[in-house]
Formats: C-alpha cells, structure tokens, sequence
C-alpha cells in the first residue's frame, strides 16, 4: 500500500522555519508538534536562511524587471507571429 505524500503550503513552510530560526524550541520539539520531519525542517530552516538576504537586495529587483522585460518583448514577438500566420494563410487560399 502506498502513501500519499503531504504537500504543506508556503506560509505553514515559512512559519515553522522562522520558530527554527528563532531556537525558542529544538527541531525535535518542532517535529512533533506539527508532526514533521525533523529533517524536513531542517531543510526548510537552511531554505529560508539561504534565501533571506536576497529579500533586501537589489539583485532580486533587477531580476524581475529582467524577467518583465523578457516576458514583454515575448509577447510582443508572439503577436507578429500571428500576424505573419493570418497574412500567409489569406495569401495561401488565393494561390490554392
């Protein structure tokens, strides 16, 4: 018999990582109270503490005007595709 694996959303995620963080109780105590893993929170604790400097940085901002922009000129490329498309398929049936 096979077990479903639990998926636990964000904030439950963070939340527990933030009271490992805080070392007001162990990761043992954390584990069976919310009935996880002890390694589990340990990877989400190393997560959070990997990734919370890039909170206050510039890097991430830069990065998702980037990604804005990329995602634009995408769209904008997608939109004379189909043009081209509709143009070709109109000049094709006079031809055909």
């Amino acid at each position: 018999m096979r077990k479903n694996r639990k998926t636990h959303e964000g904030a439950f995620k963070a939340r527990i990582a933030l009271e490992a963080v805080k070392g007001e109780k162990t990761i043992a105590q954390l584990a069976s109270e919310y009935g996880i893993h002890a390694n589990q929170i340990g990877q989400w604790k190393k997560k959070l503490l990997e990734e919370l400097p890039m909170i206050f940085s510039d890097k991430r901002q830069r990065q998702d005007k980037g990604r804005e922009e990329l995602e634009s000129e995408l769209y904008r490329q997608i939109g004379q595709l189909k043009v081209e498309l509709e143009w070709l398929k109109k000049k094709s049936k006079l031809l055909g």
